[in-house]
């Protein structure tokens, strides 16, 4: 049971008027979440039953049920039938959520490449189509609020005048990087402060930045088997040497990287949703992958390319938000929760990167536009995102589900698909003996695009297939569309 310490600390944080914006099941789950991160509910500890605690908080029972299955769902929390709910095991990992230390050895820590040391010594800071069927990643834009965007377009010239014409900030513009910062921290639990957010035009930049900063040519770098195309690519590009590891249904195999002859210096992931399996990493592999992060000094590279999308339940935290260590570099995107058009990304980076990454930013491109920057955080502030965010998850898990549906009808004879709990794509696994890349060309051809799997893997165990965006398109496209490529594939069967 809880201790009247406890209970106080839990009636604190649903109290607080800074955290209003939250679901009340969502303020009792963060803080029994922070008792057992700060190591006051140690693991194995028994937790009040549901009923006693609502009683206790002045809530209904079903508020605090909500809140105990959202831990239990993140693993922080374990259920026994007629025994009740305990801390997890797990939470014996955990790292103390006291505030890291800030000594000479944590400042020398973060040694730059050599590469990104001329750029800070030298560079300064200075102020300064429609998609086609199955494309992956590609939003629904037909949908997005523009009348409400263009309101807030027009405030925005209306009060900076010509202002909003001169350069943005290198860093970005102050209002979107507090924004940004209270959207992360409430959304996906993670540690960030205005100061620490750098706006970009990306999450390719952001890999960009990344690979050219952190590393020098020829540093190993860890990366999941399947892994992002883009991620592979910048990093080839830098002359990194990418080490794939491999997966299972929770995410990359971290044991790999402790048990490699040759240590690396980052690793790359996709823990919300694995590019392209849609795998979440697991709670416990998290905190080992920060962990050896700690150990060896290295970089934590986590890509929360769509992390807004998740139909079973709200996303896991976040690794950054779990790493105390500040090895974690975080990167997301308004591509693909707005508008491709709007061309804005965001790091949330250590302490001691916000100025090298900034300097080295503005030798790629400078600036990122002020009017769409400063436009951009009013929608957040006034809470359209959100909104916009939680009416195209619905639109988006039905349309997953007819896509689902539609592969069983027309195409269950070529394809196997493996429905995602999240994200934007489907992946979905070639059964007979038509060649990948025939597939996907002929498919092309017909105005179809399919991103094929094997590409995607550096190992040879590849399962041929592709992945199907289901996001932009009605279910009636959709049909039309998956009508037509099995045609295709019905003229490829040998």
């Amino acid at each position: 049971m809880f201790k009247h310490a406890q209970l106080e600390s839990v009636k604190s944080w649903i109290g607080d008027p800074a955290r209003g914006a939250l679901p009340l099941h969502a303020r009792i789950q963060r803080a029994i979440r922070q008792l057992i991160l700060e190591g006051t509910l140690g693991a194995g500890r028994p937790l009040p039953a549901s009923r006693a605690l609502a009683q206790s908080l002045g809530v209904s029972r079903d508020t605090v049920e909500a809140a105990y299955g959202q831990l239990h769902a993140e693993g922080f929390i374990e259920r026994k039938v007629g025994s009740g709910s305990f801390v997890s095991e797990r939470a014996a990992r955990l790292p103390a959520r006291g505030a890291p230390k800030r000594g000479p050895a944590s400042r020398t820590s973060g040694r730059l490449s050599q590469r990104g040391s001329v750029m800070l010594k030298d560079g300064g800071v200075r102020d300064f189509l429609g998609p086609r069927a199955f494309a992956p990643g590609v939003p629904e834009t037909r949908n997005f609020p523009l009348p409400t965007w263009e309101r807030l377009e027009r405030q925005v010239l209306k009060e900076y005048g010509t202002k909003a014409l001169l350069p943005s900030l290198p860093q970005g513009m102050e209002p979107l990087r507090r924004a940004i910062a209270d959207y992360a921290n409430l959304e996906r639990g993670a540690h960030a402060a205005p100061e620490r957010v750098l706006i970009l035009t990306s999450s390719q930049q952001a890999l960009v930045l990344c690979a050219n900063v952190l590393l020098d040519a020829g540093d190993r770098i860890f990366i999941e088997d399947p892994a992002y195309h883009g991620a592979r690519k910048a990093f080839n590009a830098a002359g990194l040497e990418c080490v794939p590891v491999p997966l299972d249904a929770d995410g990359m195999l971290v044991e790999h990287l402790s048990r490699s002859e040759q240590p690396a210096k980052a690793v790359f992931l996709t823990p919300s949703h694995q590019f392209p399996s849609g795998a979440t990493l697991a709670l416990d592999r998290r905190l080992a992958v920060i962990e050896w992060a700690r150990k060896h000094q290295a970089w934590i590279i986590e890509d929360d390319y769509d992390s807004e999308f998740h139909y079973a339940g709200k996303p896991t935290a976040c690794v950054q938000g779990l790493d105390r260590h500040e090895r974690t570099l975080y990167i997301g995107t308004f591509t693909k929760s707005l508008f491709p058009g709007l061309r804005i990304g965001y790091m949330i980076l250590p302490p001691q990167l916000v100025e090298p990454m900034t300097v080295a930013r503005t030798l790629l491109d400078g600036h990122s536009a002020s009017i769409p920057q400063l436009t951009l955080a009013r929608f957040i502030e006034g809470g359209h995102f959100g909104a916009h965010v939680r009416h195209m998850r619905a639109v988006y898990a039905k349309r997953r589900d007819v896509l689902a549906e539609l592969v069983h009808s027309h195409l269950s004879d070529f394809l196997a698909p493996r429905v995602p709990a999240g994200g934007m794509q489907m992946p979905c696994f070639l059964t007979g003996s038509i060649p990948e890349h025939e597939a996907v060309e002929a498919a092309r051809r017909e105005g179809i695009d399919l991103l094929g799997l094997t590409a995607l893997h550096a190992s040879h165990e590849r399962q041929p297939g592709f992945l199907m965006g289901f996001a932009a398109h009605t279910p009636g496209e959709m049909e039309l569309a998956v009508r037509k490529l099995a045609q295709v594939l019905r003229k490829l069967d040998p």
